[in-house]
């Protein structure tokens, strides 16, 4: 299956040249799309190079930083619009480890039809290396509460490498997704369980970066917490609000790039 890894950038001139030589070694057969958010550091000056000296690495810049959630957006309209079967969600600082896509493509490949397969920490062989107490309460909490709001099958909701059926990223409406950061990877998953889609969790290790800043904050989190409430709520109040629990009342279309 045509396949392309969407990995978003802002500021990981430390980390790209490294994980993208990763992802060729491990699964030469896929491509691979940087999403650059115009990284003040040269990390898309860093990409065009790779780019240039091999044909299944491409990048795709954006004027400004514009979050998670709008880099993904846009990575898979770019790679809809070029009729890839399989679009995967990977960090751009080593955390999610290249070598464990496999898991990942062969759950799509030779499963059960899975739709979206989500690399998980929290299920019997996963693992988090050199995380503090508090980033595995954050991460811990979060897919607790998301899965008591919104009923989600799932042992980690907020989980980043991630691997979608093209058709499953249509039937659950990327266009209207607004939400970024942390609360974005809830938002694909409840809208994946309420299309009725099969989801499948195998296990990964995520490994804490070893150079650059993260990007979680605070102000990512009290988004993921505004808008699992709300939407936890919404599901409460019946049918006629169960729709626009998943479809926000202002849609922003994807467009082609």
């Amino acid at each position: 299956m045509r396949t392309l890894v969407v990995m978003p950038t802002y500021d990981e001139a430390e980390n790209i040249e490294t994980v993208v030589r990763r992802v060729r070694a491990a699964r030469p057969d896929v491509d691979l799309l940087v999403v650059d958010d115009a990284s003040p550091d040269g990390t898309g000056v860093l990409a065009d190079r790779l780019a240039a000296h091999d044909p299944q690495v491409h990048v795709l810049h954006r004027g400004r930083k514009d979050g998670l959630g709008g880099a993904y957006r846009a990575g898979f309209a770019w790679g809809l619009d070029r009729d890839y079967e399989v679009l995967v969600e990977m960090d751009a600082d080593g955390s999610h480890l290249p070598e464990q896509l496999h898991r990942l493509l062969d759950a799509i490949e030779h499963g059960d039809g899975a739709d979206l397969v989500i690399g998980s920490r929290w299920v019997p062989g996963g693992a988090v290396a050199n995380w503090p107490w508090y980033r595995r309460a954050i991460s811990r909490g979060g897919t607790a509460y998301a899965r008591t709001m919104l009923a989600l099958p799932v042992e980690d909701a907020t989980a980043g490498y991630r691997a979608f059926r093209a058709s499953a990223l249509l039937q659950i409406h990327l266009e209207l997704v607004a939400s970024q950061g942390y609360c974005f990877q809830i938002d694909l998953t409840r809208r994946a369980h309420a299309a009725g889609l099969r989801i499948v969790e195998v296990p990964i290790t995520f490994v804490e970066r070893e150079h650059g800043r993260s990007k979680m904050s605070a102000a990512i989190v009290r988004e993921a917490l505004w808008r699992v409430t709300t939407w936890g709520v919404r599901l409460r109040l019946g049918p006629a609000r169960r729709e626009r629990a998943v479809e926000p009342r202002r849609a922003r279309p994807l467009g082609r790039i």
